[in-house]
Order: C-alpha cells, then sequence, then structure tokens
C-alpha cells in the first residue's frame, strides 16, 4: 500500500457511494513514525497530516513546514488542558474537543492568539468508559455550551468500538451531524475508511495504510 493507492481508493469509495471525491479530505496519520517516511509522504505531495500529541508534533513540524509550504496539521488525538495553548498555536484542525473543560481553554486560546482551528466534537458512539467522548444525547447541551464560549464547532467525529462493525457508528454520527447542522464527519481508518466514505465520511484518518505498521519500541 501507499499514498497513491488509498487516494485510488478513496476515488472508487467515493465513486460507488455517487460522491465527488474531492469532498473527503485524507489525513495522513504520522504519528511516531519514522522521518523518512513522513519526508517521502510530503515529497509525493501529501499536505494534510494527523497527530496524536502535542509535543511530537511540536518536536518535528515547524521545521518541515518550513521546507514544505501549504502542510496543514490536524490534531487527532486527546488535548490535555495544559497543552491547549500549544494545540491552538498549532494545529489547523482540532478533532478532540471532547469536554467542557478543554472547550473553555480552547476559547480563551483562540481570543488570546487570535487563530481558531477548525473544531471537530468527538462523540463515544459506543458509550465506552474508558474512551473519550461526549455521548450523543448530551451532545445538543454541549455544542450549545461551547457556542456561548464563543466557539465554532464545524464537525463530529467518532473512534467506533474496536470489537463492533463500525458502519452503525459512522450511520449514528452521521445522523447526529445532520439533526445538529454540522457539515464535517470525521470518520473512519486505514481499516474501514472506505465504509466510512459510503456513510458520508468528509474526513478519513489513514495511518499505517499510507506510512506502514508504527514500530513503539
Amino acid at each position: 500500500m501507499g499514498l497513491n493507492d488509498i487516494k485510488t481508493r478513496i476515488a472508487a469509495a467515493a465513486e460507488k457511494a455517487g460522491r465527488n471525491a474531492d469532498s473527503i479530505t485524507l489525513i495522513a496519520v504520522s504519528k511516531v513514525q519514522p522521518e523518512d517516511r513522513v519526508l517521502h509522504v510530503l515529497d509525493a505531495g501529501q499536505r494534510i497530516f494527523g497527530e496524536n500529541y502535542v509535543q511530537e508534533a511540536q518536536g518535528k513540524w515547524p521545521g518541515w513546514r518550513d521546507r514544505f509550504p501549504g502542510v496543514e496539521l490536524h490534531m487527532i488525538g486527546p488535548v490535555q488542558s495544559n497543552k491547549a495553548k500549544a494545540a491552538v498555536g498549532l494545529f489547523d484542525a482540532i478533532h478532540t474537543l471532547d469536554r467542557m473543560s478543554l472547550a473553555k481553554k480552547l476559547a480563551q486560546q483562540i481570543a488570546d492568539q487570535g487563530r481558531a482551528p477548525q473544531l471537530f466534537i468527538q462523540v463515544n458512539t459506543g458509550d465506552e468508559p474508558q474512551k473519550a467522548g461526549i455521548l450523543a444525547d448530551e451532545l445538543p447541551g454541549f455544542l450549545a455550551a461551547c457556542r456561548d464560549l464563543g466557539l465554532a464547532p464545524q464537525g463530529l467525529m467518532c473512534i467506533p468500538p474496536e470489537d463492533q462493525d463500525p458502519v452503525s457508528h459512522f450511520r449514528l454520527l452521521r445522523k447526529l451531524a445532520g439533526e445538529n447542522d454540522l457539515p464535517f464527519l470525521s470518520m473512519g481508518m486505514s481499516a474501514d475508511f472506505e465504509a466510512a466514505i459510503a456513510e458520508g465520511a468528509t474526513h478519513v484518518r489513514v495511518g499505517s495504510a499510507i506510512f506502514g505498521a508504527r514500530d513503539y519500541g
């Protein structure tokens, strides 16, 4: 696999779903990937990348951005409240707005820095106690509270339970987005992005299928 293969599969999935492939944003998830792999994908023309850790992204992307104009960074991992300042300063989108304490920190930093990343609310579609995210029935109230802070979330994100068919979770996220007038859906990863596209994903987060398996050792 690789970048071109994933782009071809995205285009095919979009066509099958009667959608325009240009309506789907491919986020290349570069967390914990060796520098040579990321540079190879940058050289191939990819400019939208996802990271899970603020500190890791701070250590590598400022220099790469100087070398590769047009890079767009998406935060797709949990954001600690004490990292809100750095996250707002570094990322163009944050997919993991998952609690009111973080919303307040982000609102303050957006006001202070005059920089407003695109925001996605993470929804815990599987109601998993160990997983971050707003529960589905709490979404309208949370969204209203965010807007009261001056935030303008534009989409929803989910990570379906590993032991379940993801399609029902993608459908729930699409339903919630429609009910709350949110245009963007961040859903689908290496193993299931084609199913997510069939259910309306506007952003897919693909890592190992582009870069190869991660080495956490």
